[in-house]
């Protein structure tokens, strides 16, 4: 297979049904690629989930790309078979074209470019996980765990999500939003509507509490994030009957937020707020990631250099969107996000101009020669 053109790899890589958590032999075609091209592969298996920690070179600076494998549900009616990686004019349509094995394909292609000159001065790895569309507890967070314990954490990490959102080189994510979800559950004493002196109502203080809540906003935003942003996402009571004040009335919350707050004292702050309206009350917190930042400078520079030298577009620096597994990488070193536009990313017919693929790699190649220059 010829590297250099990251389409035949792309082509392999979506040909692999790798639905979460499937690989499929997704893992299996990359590994084999990156042999090839020198590198060292450790496949690295944690519960069912299938990962990749290959590096070529010993010394530093280091630099490392990362990525997933696994893909989302076809779903709906697709013009073609979503695994066979058609090429219809000029364009490669596929689950996962655009998210992300096209990018993938194309982290490949540029090392394989960069190493027509020679061995890299410092080392280039792949962090590649199956486990990124799925609960993201196999993959990434396991990998980082064993990179650290054998001395393998990178200066600088690449994640290829799809950031662009309408031309390749027009945004690069330097951080993102945190992310925790809160379930309330606030208890009264049932009791017969005509009757409310002899019960207390769970709904009433749920509605005050939620109202407080959303009162206001929760912050302004800082310098490198928008506002900070609570949405209730579920009010339930569960009451069939029209007669009867129930016992107890639940919500629901997500709070995406900046680097003023973090997952813990944003669930301290809402349980003191249910606290003034509710005696009795459960909450539960789940922190999907926090927030993080990687402020521009040098790293930032040389990703903004590699674009404009390829496109000609000035990339936004940007924290918005979704989390990635780039929230997990930023806690051990920095890491930005460039990869393809994002359009048709989980939707039906994704795909990717192939001009576009290739592009990216010539930007990721020119990542590679200017940080290991």
């Amino acid at each position: 297979m010829d590297f250099l053109d990251p389409l035949p790899l792309a082509q392999s890589l979506i040909r692999c049904a790798s639905v979460t958590p499937a690989d499929a032999g997704a893992i299996g075609v990359l590994s084999a690629a990156l042999e090839q091209l020198g590198f060292t592969v450790h496949r690295l298996r944690f519960g069912e989930i299938e990962n990749i920690f290959a590096r070529l070179g010993d010394e530093g600076p280091h630099l490392c790309f990362a990525g997933h494998t696994d893909v989302v549900p076809v779903g709906g009616n697709w013009r073609s078979n979503p695994f066979a990686a058609e090429v219809r004019d000029g364009i490669l349509y596929g689950r996962g074209a655009c998210d992300m094995k096209g990018a993938i394909a194309a982290f490949v292609a540029g090392v394989a470019r960069h190493l027509e000159a020679g061995k890299p001065n410092g080392s280039i790895s792949f962090l590649i996980t199956g486990d990124e569309e799925g609960p993201a507890t196999d993959g990434t967070v396991k990998v980082l765990e064993w990179m650290q314990a054998n001395n393998q954490i990178p200066d600088f990490c690449l994640v290829g999500e799809p950031t662009c959102p309408v031309k390749l080189g027009d945004m690069v994510k330097i951080g993102r939003r945190g992310s925790v979800n809160m379930k309330i559950e606030v208890h009264g004493t049932q009791g017969h509507v005509a009757y409310p002196q002899r019960a207390d109502n769970p709904v009433h203080r749920l509605i005050r509490a939620v109202s407080a809540l959303t009162a206001a906003p929760v912050d302004a935003g800082t310098d490198w994030f928008e506002p900070s942003s609570l949405q209730i996402t579920s009010l339930d009571v569960g009451n069939t009957a029209t007669n009867v004040i129930p016992a107890s009335a639940r919500a629901a919350l997500n709070i995406r937020f900046n680097d003023k707050h973090s997952g813990k004292s944003l669930t301290d702050w809402v349980r003191a707020t249910v606290a003034l309206h509710a005696d009795r009350f459960d909450l539960d917190s789940s922190i999907s990631g926090e927030s993080f930042v990687t402020k521009p400078g040098p790293l930032v520079d040389i990703l903004r250099g590699a674009i404009v030298a390829a496109t000609g577009v000035e990339p936004k620096l940007d924290t918005g969107g979704g989390t990635s597994d780039a929230r997990f990488i930023a806690n051990y070193c920095p890491v930005a996000e460039f990869g393809l536009v994002g359009a048709t990313m989980h939707q039906i017919d994704e795909c990717v101009p192939v001009a576009e693929l290739r592009d990216l790699a010539s930007i990721y190649r020119g990542v590679i020669a200017a940080f290991l220059a």
